[in-house]
């Protein structure tokens, strides 16, 4: 208990973050209507630890959750209360499981992350069955702590191994004894989709007779980042000001200011004046 009161202190300091942006960069309404069940959610982040894990992991992305959906949406009624213990607000809440610094593992609402830059990693053709299966791994991990020292050990497994002492070396792949009711948040949703054995980035290696073989990363080295390279997961982003939605991306507001309606429409009007005088689209002309 004295150790954790110690540790408050520091827990506080490196999660105090920057302004908002006034830029955004994601739609969260959009988002909000995108997410579906066991999507990853990778997270930018704002905080000073965010900005020490994006210098280690060399990645935009500071952090991952695993998206749970709404409460009233779940079928197993088990899960369902399951979820009620650890949240008490609406049913209608869409919530993510995540494991943070200072909360370590818990269940929160999308909302929290409602002015952050993020962004969708959806696991291709992970059945139903399967899924129901992650979110209950990922459920069972609910309370454990946030493991400080797994990303302390990233850092120093990353780094050179000839300019480190052999005492500071990384223990990443040493048994710790007591170490199993702690996690992190990338090491939380692999050993999720794992339970399952579906693929995130494993390691292929052929045989002497050439046949291929497959292995599973420890998940204790599962960046947040990695659900974005990943090829079995689709990426899915949601930018503030998408041109799809608008006559043509030429006619974006290229000032600095975003757009409001009557910008779009004087900006459709435009359009369909050029198109009725033959100027739109430009004529091909060989050079």
């Amino acid at each position: 208990m004295g150790f954790s009161v110690l540790l408050n202190p520091i827990f506080k300091w490196l999660n105090q973050q920057r302004p908002i942006s006034d830029e955004p960069l994601t739609n969260f309404e959009r988002i909000k209507q995108e997410l579906r069940s066991c999507d990853v959610i990778l997270i930018e982040g704002r905080s000073r630890a965010s900005e020490v894990i994006k210098i280690i992991t060399q990645s935009p992305w500071s952090h991952a959750a695993l998206f749970i959906g709404k409460i009233c949406d779940i079928e197993d009624p088990r899960v369902r209360d399951t979820i009620r213990q650890h949240y008490h607000g609406d049913d209608n809440t869409p919530l993510l499981l995540e494991s943070a610094l200072g909360l370590g593992t818990v269940i929160r609402p999308i909302s929290v992350y409602e002015n952050e830059h993020i962004r969708i990693c959806r696991p291709k053709g992970l059945r139903e069955n399967d899924a129901d299966d992650v979110i209950r791994y990922a459920l069972s991990r609910i309370g454990f702590d946030y493991d400080v020292r797994q990303i302390l050990d990233l850092a120093r497994f990353l780094l050179p191994w000839r300019i480190m002492p052999r005492r500071w070396r990384s223990s990443l792949f040493k048994t710790n004894i007591g170490g199993v009711t702690k996690t992190v948040c990338s090491t939380l949703i692999a050993e999720s989709f794992n339970f399952v054995q579906f693929p995130i980035l494993p390691l292929v290696r052929h045989d002497e007779n050439n046949n291929m073989r497959l292995y599973q990363i420890n998940p204790k080295l599962i960046l947040p980042s990695q659900f974005d390279y990943s090829p079995y997961f689709d990426v899915i982003k949601c930018p503030y000001i998408e041109y799809d939605a608008q006559e043509d991306y030429r006619l974006l507001p290229w000032q600095g200011l975003v757009a409001d309606s009557t910008v779009i429409d004087d900006a459709s009007i435009q359009l369909n004046k050029m198109k009725k005088e033959g100027i739109y689209p430009p004529s091909k002309s060989l050079h």
